[in-house]
């Protein structure tokens, strides 16, 4: 008979490593391209509506608070409220890179109904109950915003399921609404939000991200760009539709390259004129909002954007704030840029895929 064994060291599961930090360099107003000629109070609500949350925040209260006595028809006032409590950032990734990818997203408008039938067959799900999520910066906290989803099978926690395995058996029950257009419920997932026109009601709502499958997010373009389906040039949102039209046979197997799903919930809709609740938790703002990827840059912070108009070398050099996360939207020198609402927003989004500078504005006090 062997010897009993002594205690026994359990090894812990490492963490997940994370993401290289940001390279950032302080610099002065004067080095950020086109800091003269933005007219800054177009983006002073912006700001306003990140200091709601931000003024809670280490480095932020003194700030924010100033900013209650700024003069918001003051252009010139607002400019020297910023060069007065901040410090400019140039953002490079961790190899050194000063420029990235900067794409744009806009809030669609889909038509609708409560019930299945006709036209309406498409489903927009709410979060299905077997949904968890589990906080990875409760446990590690270098693992800050990042989130692990799955749901339980006996006693282990299993990956959710994917894109084709939900559309090949509904969520019963967890149908929130039904649509008309199945392209266009997909980038509605993409827009992460957006407004329902219900026929047998006549209301619009608004349908705004509440949970995702926890699966990564592919870009359907770049895989038709690696088929050999369409150039880089061809695979923006309105290439991608035509391709679609073209191929109506093949459009769930284009889908089920992204097997990220989004989940929504329904929210009332009183002022149209109001855009969509970021992830910061606040209105965005039309062309003064923009997601980037919180691992790098801290969520709601105020971000100068050097890149050029959709389509074009027209510069587009601006402030904007920091107000939105998305399942595409990842690295140091990355930016989503918020259209706002309508065809025209749609129009300018879908061929926004341009080249840009970023820099990141910190309070004297936080950036010490």
């Amino acid at each position: 008979m062997p010897p009993p064994l002594g205690p026994v060291a359990v090894p812990q599961p490492s963490p997940p490593k994370p993401e290289p930090a940001a390279l950032m360099t302080p610099t002065t107003f004067g080095a950020l391209p086109g800091w003269q000629q933005d007219d800054l109070r177009e983006a002073w609500p912006a700001f306003i509506g990140s200091c709601k949350v931000l003024v809670r925040k280490d480095g932020w209260t003194a700030p924010c608070t100033a900013a209650a006595t700024v003069n918001p028809a003051d252009g010139a006032a607002i400019r020297g409220f910023f060069e007065t409590w901040f410090v400019p950032n140039q953002v490079r990734a961790a190899d050194g890179a000063d420029s990235g990818l900067i794409t744009g997203y806009y809030e669609p408008m889909l038509h609708g109904a409560r019930q299945r039938g006709g036209a309406f067959q498409t489903p927009l799900y709410r979060v299905p109950d077997d949904l968890l999520t589990i906080d990875l910066g409760s446990v590690y906290p270098e693992l800050k915003n990042m989130r692990l989803r799955g749901r339980l099978v006996g006693k282990k926690v299993v990956p959710y399921t994917t894109r084709a395995d939900i559309a090949r058996a509904d969520i019963d029950g967890q149908q929130l609404l039904w649509v008309d257009d199945a392209v266009e419920a997909f980038f509605l997932e993409v827009q992460g939000s957006g407004r329902v026109r219900l026929a047998d009601t006549g209301e619009t709502v608004r349908l705004a991200y509440a949970e995702q499958n926890g699966h990564p997010y592919k870009a359907i373009g770049r895989w038709l760009v690696e088929q050999g389906e369409l150039t880089v040039a061809q695979a923006t949102a309105q290439g991608i539709k035509a391709w679609i039209a073209a191929h109506p046979t093949r459009r769930q197997e284009l889908f089920n390259v992204n097997p990220s799903y989004i989940f929504f919930k329904e929210e009332r809709l009183p002022d149209p004129s109001i855009g969509p609740k970021g992830a910061l938790g606040v209105p965005l703002t039309p062309a003064r909002s923009v997601a980037i990827d919180p691992q790098f840059l801290p969520l709601g912070a105020p971000v100068w954007l050097a890149t050029t108009r959709a389509g074009s070398e027209v510069p587009l050099q601006r402030l904007m704030m920091g107000q939105d996360t998305g399942g595409a939207i990842r690295g140091a020198v990355r930016a989503d840029f918020f259209y706002g609402f309508g065809s025209a927003a749609a129009e300018s989004a879908g061929r926004m895929k341009q080249r840009g500078q970023v820099w990141v504005l910190l309070p004297k006090s936080a950036a010490r």
